[in-house]
This record gives C-alpha cells, structure tokens and sequence, in this order.
C-alpha cells in the first residue's frame, strides 16, 4: 500500500507542477521527498547520515556485500531501505539519508533533533574532498532540476572546479555548515557511531568491523576481507563499467564507460583536492577550514598536528 501510495504522490506533485511556478513547484518537491524520508525514518532500524559525496555509496556496496555473504543473498543487488529485510527478517531496515529533505519536512533546521533516539551512523569526510566530488557530481551526473531545487550553479554554468568550492550554495561553507551542524549535536544523539571516510580508506577492515558491531552482529574476519576486497576501488570501477548493479537503477553506473569522470566511483583518493589547485588555493581552502568549521572530526590544522 505504501508503494502505491508514494507513486501516486510522485505522479500528482509532478502534474501539478508543471502550472506553477518554478519556486513553488521545487518546494512541493522537497516536500514530497521529505514525506518519503519521514516513512522510512518512522520504520527505520538505523540511520546512516553523511553528506553527499562522503563516502555513502561506497559503503552501501560494503554492507550488502557483507549481508550477503552472512544471509547468502543474490550477489548484484544493492541494500535500499527495506529490500534486504524483505529477504531475511534478521536483517535491520537502514535509513540512508544526507539529511536535506528530512529536516526540511519535520522544521528541525536548527537541530539534530530528529537523531536523538535514532541509532545513527555518521559518515563524514574531508569536505575540501567532498567539494570537490561534488562538482564532479554536478558536472556530469547531476540532473538539471535536482541542481535547481537544491541551489547548485545553474545546470549549463561554465564554472571552475575552484568557482565551484567558492560557489555559496553548494560550494565549501555550504558543506562546512552542515558538518558543523552535526558537530555540535554530537553529545545529544543518545547511540551514534562516527566514522571517518579516510579511516575506512586507510583500513576498511578494522572500520567496517566497528559498523557490523553497530549493526548488533559480531564481526566475521572472512567476511570482512571479502567485502573489502570486492568493494576496492579497482573491483568496483570494473562493476560500473559492466553495469553489474542494474537491478539496483543508476546508482552505481557510468553516465558513460568512455569518459571517467561520469564514473560514481571516480578516483576515491584521500586528499585528492590537491590536485586541482595550485599552492595559495590549497592554503586559502585551508585557511577556510581553520577558521570555520569546528575542530571534532580531525580536519583542522590544530587536530591534524595533534595526531601521532
């Protein structure tokens, strides 16, 4: 009844925007993908939160690989909400969400009031990375109403990868705000489990065994070698371009084999920024950093120092 229900809403909110205006017709959009994530939040067993570009896909890809390694599932299959529970009923439903639409339809803008009582996993990664993943999503994956309805650079915008970090909507101190926005309400989420996308990098096997523990299930060492070795980087550069995960729409496809940068799975590099600015925009993104986004997830200069 729900699927019926929610396709009927997609089908009337699309008819009815095509008489209003641009403005109006996005906020009934938003407004019908925070009604879907408000369903899946209320049935949920647990929330995996991150901003775009942080990670989210590949780890989608290491715990349905892992699920179906211990629950013997078919293998081409990605975990969406509830499909793998429909399969098996030990396996948890997961809310996958980058927290736009949800707070937008509850009103908690200013809060993480939502995930208080939520088993919440927390994916979060450089966001100089992340802005620039992001303009490579915008350039060449991102729809052009999607890019209006969340204040991207317009869709046929002739912009710079470095315009594009000092871009307000979607650029630097966009993704900054909303890490902060998390960092502050930490302390308040009552069972949340912080994980850093450059840990997973650097070992996939210890991080990904401390999600499986989240998850309520003990951590199998074969299993977890197996899902780290099918989802390197290399292995699922070669699934898109055979578009292995088909039964699970575009989410991991190339918009085209031939060119990498339409590829999901571009280049995952920790520190990648690097490679698109000279020295004095590295050390002005930096400085950004520093001065703004506060110091709980390691990627200021003060708590890299710190580190041993």
């Amino acid at each position: 009844m729900h699927v019926i229900i929610k396709r009927l809403i997609k089908w009337l909110v699309r008819a009815i925007s095509v008489f209003l205006p641009q403005a109006r017709a996005h906020d009934l959009e938003r407004w019908r993908r925070g009604r879907e994530e408000m369903w899946k939040y209320r049935h949920c067993d647990y929330v995996f939160a991150s901003y775009g570009k942080s990670g989210r896909t590949w780890v989608r890809v290491m715990i349905s690989r892992y699920f179906q390694l211990v629950y013997k599932l078919p293998e081409n299959i990605l975990m969406g909400f509830d499909n793998f529970h429909r399969m098996d009923k030990r396996i948890p439903r997961i809310f996958f969400t980058h927290d736009n639409y949800l707070r937008g339809y509850t009103g908690n803008l200013d809060s993480k009031k939502d995930f208080y009582d939520k088993k919440t996993v927390l994916l979060v990664r450089n966001p100089m990375d992340v802005a620039v993943s992001q303009f490579f999503q915008w350039k060449y994956r991102m729809r052009a109403d999607k890019k209006a309805m969340n204040n991207y650079p317009q869709h046929d915008a002739g912009i710079s990868v470095y315009d594009f970090l000092k871009h307000e909507g979607a650029g630097l101190a966009h993704i900054i705000e909303f890490m902060n926005a998390w960092g502050r309400e930490l302390p308040n989420i009552k069972q949340l489990l912080v994980v850093r996308y450059e840990d997973l990098r650097s070992q996939p096997e210890r991080e990904m065994g401390r999600i499986v523990e989240f998850l309520g299930m003990q951590p199998d060492d074969a299993c977890l070698q197996d899902t780290v070795e099918f989802a390197s980087v290399e292995n699922l550069r070669k699934k898109e371009q055979e578009n292995y995960f088909w039964r699970s729409g575009s989410r991991v496809q190339a918009k085209d084999v031939n060119d990498p940068n339409t590829f999901k799975v571009r280049k995952a590099k920790v520190g990648g920024y690097r490679d698109y600015f000279d020295d004095d925009q590295v050390a002005e993104f930096n400085a950004i950093v520093d001065a703004s986004l506060l110091p709980v997830f390691g990627y200021t200069s003060a708590e890299q120092e710190a580190t041993p």
